[in-house]
């Protein structure tokens, strides 16, 4: 989908998806000392919004102007400031090695733009800095529930790991984990990619 189909996505709802944080990227924070972040694909910004009200000074990308305007208002009637910027994260670049959290959540792109975009997220990492990322699981497609399901835009953990390492990031962990899904035939499962990669050096101090 391109920026026009995401805008009309995001203005035919009030809210596409919840307010509240990814829960997989909320517990890889806990416990890390507030600083920089970079949210990458940052839709109506609940990562962003979440992050701000923890004490990060949060950067916000996404290329739809709906969302962010959306995003803009949910962080202004809770009170945070978030930078929020207009651009298409296959072609934007952060400043290297700037922020001491960069988060990747459900960016779903071809393997050229994946790569693309995951290879500025890890290069973005500061000394001391985290890299987290979640995505939807190649594995989704066969014991999984939602998500694209175009092979193509879907994730593996190896591929994380070997992009984070090549920007000399050290892999935390890099697997599959699942997530409760309501539907109305009951609960059921989805399968996610998840990693998270730390850049050596002097940082902020765990809490």
């Amino acid at each position: 989908m391109d920026s026009r189909q995401w805008d009309a996505r995001y203005a035919a709802e009030e809210l596409v998806w919840s307010a509240a944080p990814n829960r997989f990227l909320a517990a890889e924070v806990d416990g890390l000392a507030p600083g920089r972040a970079l949210d990458l694909a940052c839709g109506e910004g609940r990562n962003a919004i979440w992050l701000a009200e923890r004490g990060w000074a949060v950067t916000a990308v996404d290329f739809s102007a709906v969302a962010l305007a959306k995003a803009a208002g949910l962080a202004a009637g809770r009170g945070v400031a978030v930078d929020w910027i207009e651009a298409d994260v296959v072609t934007w670049r952060p400043e290297p090695l700037r922020y001491d959290l960069v988060a990747v959540v459900y960016l779903q792109l071809p393997p050229p733009e994946r790569a693309a975009a995951l290879h500025a997220a890890a290069g973005a990492v500061a000394p001391g800095g985290t890299l987290v990322v979640v995505a939807h699981d190649i594995e989704n497609l066969s014991r999984g529930h939602g998500g694209p399901q175009d092979p193509e835009l879907l994730y593996r953990p190896d591929e994380v790991a070997d992009v984070a390492g090549s920007a000399g990031l050290v892999v935390e962990h890099a697997g599959r984990v699942t997530r409760p899904v309501d539907t109305e035939e009951g609960p059921v499962v989805a399968v996610d990619t998840l990693a998270r990669a730390r850049r050596p050096g002097r940082g902020p101090a765990p809490t």
